[in-house]
């Protein structure tokens, strides 16, 4: 039955690397999501651009390395720590009923180790930053503690994501600057709008089965409304964007860098079908380009400043 659910759900997949990993480590790299890239990306573009709009994406190109680095690594904790939490309420949604935890395939014991040594991979990258960065990294584990609890108490669990997804800006701008400015906090508020949008759209695969488990999400607090909502909230990104590359080079040619992803923006909501959950998966995996096009705009602006 594990195997068939696997083949089905598209969050345990076993192409790849993970379908040629011996049985008794093929768990633990599904537990991390390591068969899954697309959450370390979407992790790994806010620090990135933070990095080329401070103009130092050429000069410190070790570094994105690095923020690359620690954003597989500590993606990776981030979901075995959410299955942990997770658990029991994994095995009442049909996507996450296969996860190694809510399985049984992997141990609690073995899960909270596995958390721990990625941790430990984790503090290498620590150890590259400035002291600034450093401390505000860790600032950061607050906050990615209390997300699984969010989508219980609160509709908007997506928020909170915004606010852990988007932290790699507040590490990257301090790690090459040395401090903070208004077109790091107008980057990291438009970061966590881009991360609802996208999270919403990703939560419509689940409506049904989180109805009847009882968790909360923006995609069910929308209802029909959801293609509106997450139109707004790739709105607001925009603009703050456009704030964050005015500080840094007012002027409209600045702002023309971001009209592709403009672009992209509308093509992921003019198609967006909410009844449809392959639709979603594929439109939220095409954020990993959108981040992609938001890198080569403040690549532009930053090097041009």
């Amino acid at each position: 039955m594990t195997e068939e659910v696997e083949q089905i759900i598209p969050d345990s997949e076993l192409r790849g690397v993970a379908g040629r990993l011996p049985a008794a480590i093929r768990p633990f790299w599904l537990l991390g999501r390591f068969d899954r890239p697309i959450g370390s990306w979407l992790l790994f573009w806010p620090g990135a651009w933070a990095i080329a709009l401070a103009g130092k994406a050429f000069e410190r190109w070790d570094l994105i390395l690095w923020f690359a680095f620690g954003s597989i690594v500590m993606r990776g904790a981030g979901c075995v720590y959410n299955d942990i939490v997770d658990r029991d309420l994994d095995r009442k949604v049909a996507r996450t009923a296969a996860r190694p935890l809510a399985s049984g395939r992997v141990t609690l014991k073995a899960a909270w180790i596995w958390l721990l040594l990625l941790c430990l991979f984790g503090l290498v990258v620590l150890l590259q930053l400035n002291l600034a960065a450093a401390i505000t990294a860790l600032a950061s584990l607050g906050a990615v503690a209390a997300y699984p609890f969010m989508k219980r108490i609160t509709w908007w669990p997506q928020a909170w994501l915004g606010i852990v997804f988007s932290w790699a800006a507040l590490v990257g701008w301090p790690a090459v600057t040395g401090g903070f400015g208004p077109a790091l906090w107008l980057l990291y508020g438009g970061s966590i709008f881009w991360v609802i949008g996208y999270d919403t759209i990703y939560a419509l695969q689940d409506i049904e089965d989180d109805a009847l488990a009882g968790v909360k999400s923006s995609a069910r607090a929308l209802g029909a409304r959801a293609r509106l909502g997450i139109g707004i909230c790739y709105g607001v990104a925009l603009c703050l964007w456009c704030a964050a590359f005015w500080q840094i080079r007012p002027q409209l040619l600045g702002l023309i860098a971001l009209f592709p992803l403009a672009l992209h923006f509308g093509w992921q909501l003019s198609g967006l079908d909410r009844h449809d959950p392959a639709d979603a998966l594929r439109r939220f995996r095409s954020n990993r380009f959108a981040g992609l096009l938001m890198f080569l705009a403040c690549l532009v602006v930053g090097a041009t400043a």
